[in-house]
């Protein structure tokens, strides 16, 4: 009996660093995401036309702040422009580093996208291909976020340096979320003493809503609105600045 007592007393002792190892939570997380979106509109502006869109993306994180991830989108505005050809997708690649203040409900996160559109275009065209780091700073629901261009801003010639400036707000209320934002984008560069900011700056509004479903199920509805001078986004007759809706279904994966 002392012999068993003894070795069970060993062997309780012996698997309690195992239990504890075995409970330890890994730092590192993997989710994903799928939508299928009525319009994909992107600061004000749609990028396919106000047709429908495929999404997704998937996103690595690490308990210290780090993240990476990539994100895909069907779009029609490229080849919808004189100059490229061959290219119906947006690939997002993205990086950076966000935390909160201590214990306080601030947080802060810094990092860098580049917006890359495989296929080609013509000799002599700027390349659309868009890098910019940005910085936001967070309060529960509300956040503030600067974009900035390291490179000339989606084809705008000289448009490097182009900043923009979101502010926006999600308010829970049980599974909904009611979502608000303004937006204001300043782009640089003069090409032949002419303001790029004159002809295609503008500032934007969101508003809308989701609601959480089960099985990582979400739906939502947005409606869009800017005050961009309709020559700068005009193409085959139709403004793609103009005020429109999107809805949308999403899956967490």
């Amino acid at each position: 009996m002392k012999k068993l007592v003894l070795v069970s007393a060993v062997t309780g002792a012996l698997s309690l660093p195992l239990a504890g190892m075995a409970a330890e939570q890994s730092p590192h997380s993997i989710s994903g995401n799928v939508g299928i979106f009525s319009n994909y509109i992107f600061r004000g502006v749609t990028q396919t036309s106000e047709e429908a869109a495929l999404q997704g993306g998937f996103d690595y994180s690490h308990a210290s702040g780090f993240y990476a991830g990539t994100w895909g989108s069907n779009v029609s505005w490229i080849s919808d422009l004189a100059g490229y050809t061959g290219s119906s997708l947006e690939l997002d690649l993205y990086g950076g580093y966000k935390g909160s203040f201590g214990k306080s409900d601030f947080g802060y996160d810094v990092g860098a996208i580049y917006y890359y559109y495989p296929g080609k275009k013509l000799s002599g065209t700027i390349d659309v291909n868009t890098a910019e780091l940005y910085g936001a700073l967070s309060w529960k629901w509300l956040s503030a976020k600067v974009n900035y261009a390291a490179t000339d801003y989606f084809g705008v010639d000289e448009g490097k340096g182009t900043y923009y400036i979101d502010l926006s707000a999600a308010y829970p209320i049980g599974n909904l979320s009611l979502l608000a934002h303004y937006g204001i984008l300043h782009v640089a560069g003069s090409p032949g003493g002419a303001s790029n900011d004159d002809a295609f700056g503008y500032s934007d509004y969101k508003v809308g809503a989701s609601y959480a479903l089960p099985q990582g199920f979400t739906v939502g509805a947005v409606y869009t609105d800017t005050n961009a001078k309709a020559a700068g986004y005009t193409v085959n007759g139709k403004n793609w600045a103009d005020g429109q809706f999107a809805l949308y279904v999403q899956k967490s994966l």
